[in-house]
This record gives C-alpha cells, sequence and structure tokens, in this order.
C-alpha cells in the first residue's frame, strides 16, 4: 500500500451507524500535489452544487473559481489569512463562495443565503471525493478584501474559500500542521448533537 493509500485509509470515517461510504472519504487536508484538475472534473463538481437543497429554489450561491497561475486565483489567494497561505499554495484549484442576501422574485431578505451556499458547498465537496479530488474549507479570509478585489456587489455576502485538489504527501504540508495531517479523525458522538428536548439525547 503506498503512503497516500495508507494516509487516506487512516482518515476514513468510523461512524455510530450506517453511513454513505462517500462521505467517510471526505477529509480536508493541507498538503495537494501540482496534479491538475481537469476542466471535465471542474464542470462536474460545480453541478453538483445546484441540486442542493435551498430555500424557495433561489439557488443563492455564486461561486468565483481560479486556477493557479490565473487572475482569479491570486485574488482568492491574497484575501487568505497567512497560516492558510502558507499550506493553500500548493493547490492547483482556489474558489469562493458567496451567498445572495435577498430573494429574486420580491427583494426580501434571505436569512438562509448561507446555509444554503453552504449546502451546495458541501455538495462540491462530495462530488469531488467522488472522483478522487480532495476539497478543504476556509473561513479564515478577509471578507472585504475578497468583496473589492472583485467587485462583488454589497447585496452579496461572503461564505468561504476553498481550495481543490489531488491528495499530496503531508510531510509537504508546513511544519506546524503536519500532525493534523497524519492523525485519525474524529467526530462528537450522536447524543451531543441530536436531542428530543435541548441537551435532551433523542432516543433511537
Amino acid at each position: 500500500m503506498s503512503d497516500l493509500a495508507a494516509l487516506e485509509k487512516l482518515k476514513h470515517g468510523t461512524p455510530e451507524a450506517a453511513v454513505h461510504e462517500l462521505l467517510l472519504h471526505r477529509w480536508s487536508p493541507r498538503s495537494f500535489s501540482d496534479k491538475p484538475v481537469s476542466d471535465a472534473d471542474l464542470k462536474s463538481i460545480f453541478a453538483a452544487a445546484a441540486w442542493a437543497p435551498n430555500s424557495y429554489n433561489e439557488q443563492p450561491w455564486r461561486f468565483l473559481v481560479g486556477r493557479k497561475g490565473d487572475e482569479t486565483y491570486t485574488k482568492i489567494f491574497n484575501a487568505l489569512v497567512a497560516p492558510n497561505q502558507s499550506w493553500a499554495k500548493s493547490a492547483p484549484v482556489l474558489y469562493c463562495s458567496f451567498g445572495k442576501k435577498t430573494f429574486s422574485a420580491n427583494g426580501q431578505p434571505n436569512p438562509y443565503c448561507l446555509h444554503d451556499t453552504g449546502a451546495a458547498s458541501t455538495l462540491i465537496a462530495l462530488q469531488a471525493i467522488s472522483l478522487g479530488i480532495h476539497t478543504h474549507g476556509m473561513g479564515g479570509f478577509d471578507k472585504e478584501t475578497l468583496r473589492a478585489s472583485f467587485g462583488v456587489p454589497s447585496e452579496f455576502e461572503a461564505g468561504a474559500c476553498w481550495a481543490i485538489g489531488y491528495l499530496g504527501q503531508p510531510e509537504d504540508a508546513p511544519e506546524n500542521f503536519r500532525a493534523m495531517e497524519t492523525a485519525p479523525r474524529s467526530r462528537k458522538g450522536l447524543p451531543e448533537y441530536v436531542f428530543s428536548e435541548w441537551e435532551k439525547p433523542a432516543s433511537f
């Protein structure tokens, strides 16, 4: 077994109940290989977003996608905080998300715009891993820098920035992140977040 195959096995999720394998394979590395992501795969990855559940079928998400070396990538990268820049520079693709804060039909506020944009980003991540491609979402970025760089209208709110690419060697990640790259994953147990009454675990 190759080192990367062993790492993927280590990172495989261990759920409390039966969960689709695709969900268990998704994780967020901080080291990417220099293998490019094809146009066909990127099209497939972002096409998945259209099928996310969302309020009134508004589909409030908008994505700006850049490849390493182009202007879009550079603008997204420059908005990241330094710790994220230290590892995201290895990713061949960066994208950022925005959610439209109003409903198009009536101009009323859409309080679910970022919730729905996050749902779309989850489908992006799952479609990517189905193709053997990893993603890593980032909250560490300057929203106003990102908005100004692209001239995004005020009716859109920044959601997150994401790296996309094939898994790289963990030893190529910045030294302060390497331990996390090779550590098993863990998650809260169901009683910690599934309730029948507030903080009373549901019984099933």
